[in-house]
């Protein structure tokens, strides 16, 4: 369920891995304030209404981070999440990870019951030990054993917006040691009703609390820099 608005860390998250949403490509939407709430696609229990519905589409010319930075980041993600639920703001959540006020770092175990405190250990559905520790070793840039307060803002400012659109072309490019793969491009992408592609939420419409999203796509041959194998 991934379910969230484009305000949500979990939006966020998935653009900072390649992942477009397709009504928007085909509507030219873009993640800027002004767009946030161009369509909505739900009307909760409470009645408001979101937009909050995607199909997402990551091309096989996007830029693949490790698989245990990503999970850095996503993790990284949901413990800011955390720490901003408990009204936390930056310098703030520093020193609530910092614990003791004499000193101007982070320590591991500082780190860990932080972690503790805000639900994210101890549980059985929460980090592990070695969860835990992956997450200190890429957090520990300099790997002096503490995190200093450069290291927290690398942290807490995570390049999320940092988009990865750029990696290739589509088949009239011929440039460099490239290879050639298929990927699609959004034909179209309709919410139905139509009124909520305005941000309107008819009355009459009792089907369901969300919208219906369908998206076309069409095949088209890119050209991506050829991996090392």
């Amino acid at each position: 369920d991934w379910n969230g608005s484009k305000r949500g860390h979990v939006y966020k998250f998935l653009r900072s891995q390649g992942f477009v949403s397709s009504y928007d490509i085909a509507h030219e939407c873009s993640d800027n304030e002004v767009d946030a709430d161009k369509w909505i696609s739900h009307r909760n229990h409470r009645g408001n209404i979101c937009g909050v519905d995607f199909i997402w589409l990551r091309n096989p010319n996007k830029s693949r981070k490790p698989l245990k930075i990503s999970w850095a980041e996503a993790a990284f993600g949901i413990i800011k999440f955390q720490l901003q639920k408990a009204s936390l703001a930056e310098n703030d959540a520093f020193a609530f990870l910092r614990a003791d006020n004499s000193v101007d770092h982070i320590t591991y175990s500082a780190f860990c019951d932080a972690l503790r405190q805000v639900n994210l250990t101890g549980l059985s559905y929460g980090l592990s030990f070695q969860d835990t520790k992956d997450l200190w070793v890429q957090a520990d840039f300099d790997g002096n054993g503490v995190l200093d307060y450069e290291e927290f803002k690398r942290i807490w400012n995570s390049t999320w917006s940092d988009h990865m659109d750029e990696d290739c072309s589509s088949d009239d490019s011929n440039e460099g040691n490239e290879e050639e793969t298929v990927g699609f491009t959004v034909k179209n992408a309709a919410l139905f009703p139509r009124e909520v592609e305005k941000g309107i939420w008819p009355e009459n419409y009792s089907l369901s609390d969300h919208a219906r999203l369908t998206a076309v796509f069409s095949p088209v041959r890119l050209r991506c820099p050829r991996r090392s194998p």
